[in-house]
């Protein structure tokens, strides 16, 4: 019998061994104290890029000016969709005012400006050079710009995987996997995949988690349409496996040993 407790104990032991995750291999930024501390980007704006699509608001004191420059879903000028002097209205613009789809050359044709190459440009330059374009038929004009399809999409070992709408127009890769619940604890925090669509090809980077140079990286802030994968780790796949068996054991351990004590009560009758 002495055996059989032995042998329950043990298993009990493994399991508890193979059960307990490293913190190595879950810790984000595990040298942040010995990193050089560099400025980061706080003021990153995602460029527009082909198949982006864009509403442009422009706004200004007379909205009979500035009702050429804004098209809306029902034909009419901005006037019908209530704008105001500040490009903001209760019953919401951008529901009305026709959206941009960029061409593939990444191009969009503007009212009455006409073909304009916005590719490569961020929001700010686009409002800028809008601005500039109209100042001299529209008195301090407003120029309003939004990539409405702006999303990225966090896939394998997280909370809650999906795509998610970046109303900010701008995510870090730590809030994006903060949308998706965090990783598992069974996920791999130093080969995550980040696949991005640069120049018309799809592309792929690693992003390790546990270096904290990562902050200062061009992968810190994710583009519109970038995908994570996150992968299950190995070791973790691994641990899963023997404590599977372990419990298998402890099971059979607990079986056999009550199989025994029971024979022996019945053979001492």
């Amino acid at each position: 019998m002495r055996r059989f407790f032995i042998l329950l104990i043990s298993g009990i032991i493994a399991l508890i061994v193979t059960g307990c995750a490293s913190s190595k291999e879950i810790l984000y930024f595990q040298d942040i104290d010995q990193s050089s501390p560099e400025k980061i980007t706080s003021n990153y704006e995602a460029k527009i890029q082909p198949a982006d699509i864009l509403s442009i608001i422009v706004s200004g004191p007379d909205k009979t000016v500035i009702s050429p420059y804004n098209l809306t879903l029902g034909g009419g000028s901005s006037e019908s969709s209530n704008l105001d002097f500040n490009g903001i209205t209760t019953s919401n613009p951008e529901n009305s005012v026709l959206k941009y789809t960029v061409s593939p050359d990444g191009y969009i044709s503007f009212p009455v400006l006409g073909k304009i190459k916005v590719s490569g440009m961020t929001r700010s330059e686009l409002a800028n050079y809008l601005k500039e374009r109209i100042k001299d038929n529209v008195n301090n004009p407003i120029v309003y710009v939004k990539i409405t399809n702006y999303k990225v999409t966090i896939l394998g070992e997280v909370k809650n995987p999906g795509s998610y709408s970046v109303n900010s127009q701008r995510i870090t890769i730590l809030e994006a996997l903060g949308y998706a619940g965090d990783l598992l604890i069974t996920a791999q925090r130093d080969n995550i995949i980040l696949i991005r669509e640069i120049n018309g090809k799809q592309e792929h980077f690693m992003i390790d988690l546990k270096d904290s140079s990562l902050l200062n990286s061009p992968y810190f802030y994710l583009r519109p349409n970038d995908i994570l994968y996150v992968p299950q780790s190995p070791t973790r796949v691994a641990q899963g496996t023997l404590a599977t068996s372990a419990w298998r054991i402890v099971l059979s351990s607990i079986t056999t040993l009550v199989t025994v004590v029971a024979f022996i009560i019945t053979a001492s009758k």
